[in-house]
């Protein structure tokens, strides 16, 4: 059962052992070398990998001898990341519990459709959770233009049609498998990690701009080694994502930071006061996926060569033992 944390510091359980698997991202590499908390997969005949416009993880703990799986977002195409969970061995039938970060498509796309597809390994009331506003309708606008363009909605109805999960809101910092946390709301305490003013969503019959109040990103402390941050987006900030849960863990030191990023398209004066501020955070490993955005990772490479790591589609990353 999910524990709901006080916005108050409190220490995060240890977690003996981390493992994440990128089920699918923007960018997939059968060549790149391994590193070293992260095993590429490998391409071979017969045998390939899907990498899309999404984003999607399998989560596992372990500690005192406890295990536990989740899975953080589900990507677009369901057929292709059901593929891609028989391609990298992840057994829905493990998973304790389902996680949607936010309401926009890339993560919620294929939810529906991997639930069907594993229907027969689903627990019945396997609990999902997510923020406020998940269901709600988003739009974007097209750049340079007055054009908005509707990017979808999660369809709570046919999600609820399938009888298999139990639908949980998070209203603050919550455990929702051992030692595995949603942050809860975002504080927004930089200055320059404002909303995309390009981004919009519909509440009460009137389109507004998105904040994104209810996106959650994922907490974890590893025995050991730290804290490793995960996002789905970041679309409150990567700084302000982690700052966050330095407060709520009541702890300083980031072993790993990793996920979207949400700098593709930003100003370079955004990229280099968030690249300043990562580095003044000296995480042990930067891990940025999805929506980085080619040239913030670019220069996330140069700046931080000895911690960065190139995220590709199918990586799976080990944290402690």
């Amino acid at each position: 059962m999910e524990r709901e944390i006080s916005t108050m510091a409190m220490k995060l359980p240890e977690l003996d052992r981390l493992v994440i698997t990128v089920v699918t991202d923007n960018y997939y590499d059968a060549l790149r070398p391994d590193a070293a908390i992260a095993a590429r997969f490998r391409t071979r005949p017969g045998v390939s990998l899907h990498a899309e416009h999404g984003f999607s993880c399998f989560i596992e703990t372990a500690s005192q001898g406890r295990e536990a799986a989740f899975m953080l977002d589900f990507g677009l195409d369901g057929a292709a990341i059901n593929h891609n969970l028989e391609v990298l061995g992840i057994d829905l039938a493990k998973t304790d519990a389902f996680g949607l970060s936010h309401g926009h498509f890339d993560h919620w796309g294929a939810l529906v459709d991997i639930l069907a597809l594993n229907r027969e390994k689903i627990r019945k009331g396997t609990p999902l959770y997510l923020g406020e506003g998940a269901f709600e309708t988003r739009y974007a606008l097209v750049p340079g233009s007055a054009d908005r363009l509707e990017i979808g909605r999660l369809d709570r109805e046919a999600l609820l049609a399938l009888d298999l999960v139990t639908v949980r809101e998070v209203k603050g910092p919550t455990e929702v498998i051992p030692g595995g946390f949603f942050t809860g709301p975002i504080e927004r305490t930089t200055g320059y990690e404002t909303a995309s003013p390009l981004l919009l969503v519909q509440r009460g019959g009137e389109v507004e701009a998105d904040t994104f109040s209810g996106e959650q990103a994922m907490a974890f402390n590893v025995r050991g080694r730290g804290l490793v941050v995960l996002s789905g987006c970041a679309h409150a900030g990567i700084v302000n994502t982690i700052m966050h849960v330095r407060r709520m863990a009541g702890m300083e030191k980031v072993h790993a930071i990793m996920g979207g990023f949400h700098l593709s398209h930003a100003s370079p004066e955004k990229v280099e006061k968030t690249i300043a501020d990562i580095k003044a955070i000296d995480p042990d490993y930067v891990i940025p996926a999805h929506c980085t955005g080619f040239e913030a990772v670019v220069r996330l490479s140069r700046e931080m060569a000895g911690k960065f790591i190139l995220n590709t589609a199918g990586t799976r990353y080990r944290f402690g033992a």
